[in-house]
């Protein structure tokens, strides 16, 4: 379906699609949220008079932020949750009920009108049958979306209440990965990352080593917040990483995506760490909110999806006579194979790799996958 140039949503989703094209919007859960924040504005005024409808106008949003930017995976994950949710709504509203002749009848409406909580629903639908949602009303066109869109509205706010409490929840076992005396070396800035040392350092006292991260050096930034919150850190250049190694208890590392095969896309030097861990068995954790779950599978994985940086960053064009014999890449991203990693934890549990698969079954639905 082509996008609808006068739906009313329209302006909202340019604007966002415009954000995402400049990379004017940093960072996976902001990106996610702001994701959010448009489709909930989509469901909101979108006119719809049956369920697929209102699918195909989210998919078609969805496709159109994805294409602004389809390295920021966040936006189609946040879709594809989007939808999840709204599948569930819909098969809780009609559940025992055939919605295909116009006399079926049930009440979502009412009861979300009386502010009962949503769970309740599904059992008052049950018992009550006095109102209509019927689908391809003719005499009422947008009867179906009137009475669907509470429930919609709710469901969407769960998802946004899940990424807004991802530190908190990633972070609330903190204190049962991290031990007194302990050597963690991490990479970058990564607010999950640092939510969870700084939750960890309410209960034990332990050494952090953050690796500079060059050639963004992010882990400075890291290094003066952990400070600044008292943990003891140490910033070391990344050329380090592999000697220190054998002093380190832990490696904690953060994602940018999560792929389907249980490996990752992680900032630049993630690699490095996670092959130095191995070498010396040291266990790698990484911390995510499930919004970076991703059910896709790349084809570029020795350049990480293909996401460059300035190559004057790592090498500057003033040194000509080395430049023009070398060719000089700048990836934002490594990726990081699914045997170096030994637990994920995210804001609901911990898993090991091989269990991304299940996740991703529980978080998406299989005919959301190509958006």
């Amino acid at each position: 379906m082509p996008p609808d140039r006068n739906a009313p949503y329209n302006r909202t989703v340019e604007v966002l699609a415009s954000k995402l094209r400049r990379r004017q919007i940093v960072g996976s859960r902001t990106t996610a949220l702001e994701t959010l924040l448009v489709l909930r504005q989509v469901v909101s005024k979108a006119r719809f008079s049956n369920f697929e409808q209102l699918v195909e106008i989210i998919k078609t949003v969805g496709h159109r932020l994805v294409e602004a930017q389809p390295k920021e995976h966040s936006v189609g994950n946040t879709v594809r949750k989007v939808l999840h949710h709204i599948r569930e709504e819909y098969q809780t509203a009609t559940r025992g009920t055939s919605i295909a002749t116009p006399k079926a009848q049930f009440s979502i409406a009412k009861f979300v009108l009386q502010g009962q909580p949503r769970k309740q629903i599904t059992s008052a639908l049950k018992s009550e049958n006095r109102g209509t949602l019927k689908e391809n009303d003719p005499d009422d066109p947008d009867s179906f979306a009137r009475s669907l869109k509470p429930v919609l509205m709710e469901a969407l706010q769960d998802v946004l209440d899940e990424l807004e409490t991802v530190y908190d929840n990633v972070s609330k076992n903190a204190k049962d990965h991290i031990h007194s005396d302990e050597i963690i070396l991490t990479l970058g800035m990564s607010k999950t990352v640092e939510a969870f040392l700084k939750t960890a350092a309410h209960n034990r006292n332990y050494t952090v080593i953050v690796a500079e991260t060059a050639p963004s050096y992010e882990g400075r930034q890291m290094a003066q917040s952990l400070s600044s919150a008292g943990v003891s850190t140490f910033l070391v250049p990344d050329s380090s990483i592999f000697a220190l190694m054998s002093r380190v208890n832990k490696v904690i590392l953060g994602a940018h995506a999560i792929l389907a095969n249980g490996g990752m896309f992680a900032i630049t030097g993630s690699q490095i760490a996670a092959t130095a861990a191995r070498a010396h068995s040291t266990p790698v954790v990484v911390c995510a909110g499930q919004f970076k779950l991703t059910p896709l599978w790349n084809l570029y994985h020795e350049y990480a999806a293909l996401d460059f940086g300035n190559p004057d960053e790592v090498l500057g064009f003033e040194e000509g006579q080395l430049v023009d014999k070398v060719d000089v890449v700048n990836p934002y991203w490594d990726y990081v194979r699914p045997e170096l990693i030994d637990a994920y934890i995210t804001n609901d549990g911990d898993h090991p790799p091989s269990s991304i698969y299940r996740l991703l079954k529980e978080a998406y639905d299989d005919e959301d996958t190509e958006l």
